[in-house]
């Protein structure tokens, strides 16, 4: 299912937002021009990912620092081991679209 969340002016550039899709909670984060999307919880502590600092592609989970890379979802570090999920992001006439599929967790 395709959502379109918000204007791509309307993200706050650097910083991640939570967005909710049914009962899917995501992380977005915008950087530049370029939308990324996880899923919301950190696979170590269930912390809000999108609440973390990003830098090079990565997101810092802001409970113990667990790194996630933002085109993977995988870890980078301890002490999570679990990725997290990627949704698809698309940008069209200044708005972005996000891609939820059915059975996501």
């Amino acid at each position: 299912m395709e959502v379109k969340i918000a204007a791509l002016d309307d993200l706050p550039d650097g910083r991640g937002v939570k967005v909710e899709v049914g009962e899917v909670e995501i992380a977005v984060f915008r950087i530049g021009d370029e939308v990324r999307a996880i899923g919301d919880r950190c696979s170590h502590a269930k912390a809000s990912l999108s609440e973390g600092e990003i830098w090079d592609g990565e997101v810092e989970c802001p409970r113990h620092g667990s790194p996630f890379d933002l085109v993977t979802g995988e870890p980078l570090g301890l002490p999570a081991t679990s990725p997290v999920p990627v949704f698809p992001v698309e940008v069209r006439d200044g708005y972005v679209y996000l891609t939820v599929a059915e059975d996501s967790p």
